[in-house]
């Protein structure tokens, strides 16, 4: 969650020492998937979750440098930098990001603003274009288990021996005594 030092430290090392080892150690037999989940003691981490689910819209390949670049960011975006501002406010500072590694900024912003119009029904609580893909995420989260952040699954059980203070050498040793 870009709102945790703790998830912070785990993506980075992740992104700079595993992913870019992973193809030729262990080609075809691991996969990192980034699954997003919101802490709600954070209040600003559903913004910024939302805003990653608006660059999984838009762009799916762009996600894991969009979600690199809010991590380095993620300190504007803790709840004492964001607390004076709207809501719209934070998401377009959030799409500017997604403009930073080549998404439509535009497009990011359509996604993320609430509108300050009842739905056609007449609802109050609308939402914005990421609301059901943000609702879709959280299900599965709370079906796999996943309750704090970061939290590693390995074959979709959750692997509690694997520390947001991990190495990148933790996890080499890690990986190489649990991938067959």
């Amino acid at each position: 969650m870009p709102t945790t030092q703790f998830s912070a430290k785990m993506f980075l090392t992740l992104y700079t020492s595993i992913l870019p080892t992973l193809p030729r150690k262990y080609p075809g037999k691991v996969q990192f998937i980034f699954r997003q989940q919101i802490q709600p003691w954070h209040p600003s981490s559903t913004l910024c979750h939302e805003a990653g689910a608006a660059v999984l819209r838009l762009a799916p390949g762009k996600f894991w440098e969009f979600s690199k670049l809010l991590f380095d960011h993620q300190k504007e975006f803790f709840d004492v930098n964001v607390v004076k501002e709207t809501r719209n406010e934070t998401y377009k500072r959030l799409a500017k990001l997604a403009g930073e590694v080549g998404v439509d900024e535009g497009k990011v912003y359509g996604l993320l603003e609430v509108r300050d119009k009842p739905g056609e029904d007449g609802s109050l609580n609308i939402g914005n274009g990421v609301t059901d893909d943000i609702k879709v995420m959280v299900k599965v989260n709370r079906l796999m288990g996943v309750h704090v952040t970061p939290t590693v699954l390995f074959n979709g059980v959750v692997e509690n021996s694997i520390s947001s203070s991990f190495t990148g050498q933790q996890w080499e040793e890690w990986l190489d005594n649990n991938v067959k």
